[in-house]
């Protein structure tokens, strides 16, 4: 991986980027709707502008897709040889990590040290560990008659349409990709509207490292065309999703009214990380919570929103947190030593700042940050906020904010706390500290949450599954268990 020095950062920051255009059947194109322009969230200036798809777009997109699947360059390709290729696309990821990494802060805002370690750092693991994994998954032979040999075969599904957030685009771009193309499926991605340049730029590492044409398809362009042109479409057999609650409902609704394909839907959360009086550390517990919602300004799926906090040392315990949040550097997210970057959008700013509004006039305590910050850069950033008194029934208690913004409520006991804890639409992850093991064993079986961390909170890596319950979705991204979705069974029964 390439050095991370400030003035190798510096530079490639000052180097123009070139529009963005479509990948389809191996040949980059113009949008057939025009171009959109890309502001960086940086300092809200023009960065560069992106190929716009019409609906015909993607159907040649989706019919280069299958077109590729139908040939069966890719998917009749030995398991070896489909492992060799992405083993040499996890090395250009690598070769090009830094220029990746930099390119996605000035698309998305994330700051620098995240973004080299969460994007191409884990984009390549993950290239790796499916690389690895495909020629180790293996068929059954089923238990029968003497007579009668039962064999359940493998296949690739066919044409997989993936739509990825904004957040972290090459890393939860490549938990879909990766598994995707390892099981030789052909692939129509949809980037962010607002962070698409660094999947572009690994669609055309891609077929620097051999995936053949047409097997790697690119749109840009707007979730109301291009994503609904997709989830449409009669020719894509699965659609994986990462993303808002109200969009995985319209795709699922666009499922019903084309071709009835599998949508798996990864909508959000709103996490509770629980603190009992009898966590192993107190001040452990208070750093690592102000690092679960306030990295990357709050912008991730799993993040710790919702603190629960025993009775006992609730004004100690947010005291502590407030003393670490104010040690966290806010600032242009291109600088190493920031540890909160930009917001990625006005619009979600905007709306970030709307739900300290309502926190307010619900009888919710600001104890630290809740405005703006940094007008004179042009960009969009906020101030880390801290709420307390927080109640169920509040709309920060119950909605998922995506941003810098921390829900703080006190629990009496451990009923109490599980009580709260469940009490969301979502269950995506969740934390708990306590010295008291049989405690966090009940609360891992009590909690309704897809993940729960025990003592920390994040950190997981490809070996578990990450997925919800509830409001938050189904199926998986991640571990063996996210080939699943692009692998259909398939019975031979043959007569002795």
């Amino acid at each position: 991986m390439a050095a991370a020095t400030q003035s190798a950062i510096d530079q490639l920051a000052a180097v123009a980027v070139p529009p963005g255009k479509l990948l389809i059947g191996g040949v980059w194109v113009e949008g057939e709707a025009g171009e959109a322009e890309v502001l960086s969230p940086i300092n809200g200036q023009r960065l560069t502008t992106l190929a716009v798809a019409s609906a015909k777009d993607v159907a040649r997109a989706v019919a280069a897709a299958r077109e590729s699947f139908e040939a069966g360059i890719w998917r009749r390709m030995a398991p070896a040889g489909r492992k060799a290729v992405l083993h040499r696309l996890a090395d250009l990821i690598d070769k090009n990590s830094l220029e990746l990494a930099v390119l996605g802060v000035r698309d998305n805002g994330t700051d620098i040290g995240m973004a080299l370690k969460a994007e191409p750092g884990s984009a390549a693991g993950t290239f790796r560990y499916y690389a690895e994994a495909i020629d180790k998954v293996y068929g059954e032979i089923a238990p029968t008659a003497d007579n009668v040999l039962a064999l359940i075969h493998r296949e690739p599904v066919g044409v997989v349409a993936a739509i990825v957030p904004w957040n972290f685009p090459l890393m939860i771009g490549s938990w879909k990709i990766a598994p995707a193309l390892a099981a030789g499926n052909s692939i129509v991605l949809k980037p962010p509207e607002t962070a698409s340049l660094t999947l572009l730029k690994l669609a055309e590492l891609a077929l620097e490292a051999g995936v053949p044409p047409g097997v790697f398809n690119v749109v840009t362009g707007p979730g109301q065309v291009t994503g609904e042109a997709l989830a449409l479409s009669m020719d894509v057999d699965v659609m994986v999703f990462t993303g808002s609650g109200p969009t995985g409902r319209r795709l699922l609704e666009y499922s019903a009214r084309s071709n009835l394909k599998r949508c798996y839907l990864e909508l959000g959360g709103k996490s509770p990380n629980i603190v009992f009086a009898d966590a192993p550390d107190l001040a452990t517990a208070a750093k690592a919570a102000a690092v679960a919602i306030f990295r990357n300004a709050g912008q991730v799926c799993v993040a710790g929103s919702r603190l629960l906090v025993e009775a006992s040392v609730h004004d100690e315990f947010v005291s502590m947190l407030a003393k670490n949040v104010e040690k966290m550097p806010l600032g242009n997210p291109l600088d190493l030593s920031t540890q909160i970057g930009a917001v990625n959008s006005l619009t979600q700013l905007q709306g970030n700042l709307g739900f300290v509004t309502d926190a307010a006039k619900e009888g919710g305590e600001i104890v630290l940050g809740g405005a703006r910050a940094l007008l004179e850069t042009g960009g969009y950033y906020m101030q880390p906020t801290v709420v307390t008194g927080v109640q169920p029934h509040h709309r920060l208690y119950r909605e998922e904010v995506f941003g810098p913004v921390l829900a703080v409520t006190g629990f009496t006991d451990e009923a109490d706390a599980l009580r709260l804890a469940n009490a969301s639409d979502f269950g995506l992850a969740a934390g708990v500290w306590t010295s008291n093991l049989s405690r966090a064993h009940r609360m891992v079986r009590g909690i309704r949450a897809g993940v729960v961390h025990v003592n920390t909170y994040g950190g997981s890596d490809n070996t578990v599954p990450l997925g919800g319950v509830k409001q938050s979705g189904n199926g998986h991204d991640k571990s063996l268990h996210a080939l699943d979705k692009y692998t259909d069974l398939k019975t031979a029964w043959i007569q002795l």
